[in-house]
């Protein structure tokens, strides 16, 4: 049963602001707690739009604590989200208030549909993601997160050339000298990884997709990889001894000289409510992307 519900907006915007108290209205009658992060709590008592139904929360205690998120925004939006949500294990109901919202279920003048969650009329889309450790040239582990859409590598600072080596389960692949690479979950092949000229793959597809960044190289081709592949992407990059691995465009990570990027299908899922005939194809044509 969904009693507690997490929205997730910009309330310093006005216009995001308002979206979130129409979404408030439209649930109060449903849910016995809203849970709102504490930063937007002094902004939201001058507006004079406080409800009794609002707990106010960190951010990591509005994650643990909800039973479903709902975030208005765009697609930006939503890859924050999935970053805290899958580690709790809690659904996400995308409302666009963004550009694209391809991640979004629903636009703000759909807000009617909202009312089948509670009557159990709704399908949970899991969506895999990636685990990403970054490991030393002695092989220790320095860090390790997680990501819904890609992991870029490439020089942060500066339009310069990188080389890259590319192995699956140590098993060599191909070097790379491009301006960088992205290593794409089937949700994230629409993104980053389609300007860079990768495939759109169906997100019932079990793979993952690798796109060199501007080769130079008329040869460099993107390629897919099963889910179970083990992909190292090692930095052998001697001018530029520093690039940057990047997650969902939201947390940057230095990859040194020497450093591998091992990356590989994740145990965490990102959980989207569908409450629509969700349809792939009809989703991308609506988007532009096809």
């Amino acid at each position: 049963m969904i009693e507690k519900i997490a929205l997730i907006s910009n309330f310093n915007i006005k216009e995001k602001a308002d979206a979130a108290f129409l979404v408030a209205d439209r649930i109060a009658p449903f849910c016995s707690q809203m849970l709102v992060s504490s930063v937007y709590k002094e902004r939201i008592l001058r507006m004079h739009r406080h409800r009794k139904e609002f707990i106010y929360m960190t951010p990591d205690e509005i994650y643990s604590s909800a039973d479903m998120v709902i975030v208005l925004g765009g697609d930006g939006s939503m890859l924050e989200a999935s970053r805290r949500a899958s580690l709790a294990g809690v659904p996400i109901l995308g409302i666009n208030l963004g550009r694209i919202g391809y991640m979004t279920e629903l636009e703000l003048d759909e807000l009617e549909l909202v009312d089948k969650i509670f009557s159990g009329e709704y399908t949970v889309d899991e969506r895999a993601m990636l685990s990403v450790e970054i490991l030393t040239r002695e092989g220790q582990r320095k860090t390790s997160s997680h990501a819904l859409n890609e992991a870029v590598i490439a020089n942060g600072t500066a339009s310069r050339i990188v080389d890259l080596q590319l192995s699956d389960n140590g098993v060599a692949v191909s070097d790379f000298r491009a301006d960088g690479l992205v290593i794409a979950t089937p949700t994230g092949s629409t993104a980053y990884s389609l300007s860079a000229g990768g495939p759109i793959v169906d997100p019932k597809l079990s793979c993952l997709c690798v796109t060199p960044i501007c080769p130079h190289s008329l040869l460099a081709r993107p390629l897919v990889f099963p889910d179970t592949a083990r992909l190292e992407v090692k930095n052998i990059c001697v001018r530029e001894k520093l690039l940057h691995l990047t997650l969902d465009g939201r947390v940057t990570f230095d990859l040194y000289y020497g450093d591998t990027a091992v990356i590989t299908k994740s145990t965490l899922t990102t959980k989207l409510i569908r409450l629509k005939d969700w349809d792939f194809y009809s989703k991308i044509r609506t988007k532009k992307f096809l």
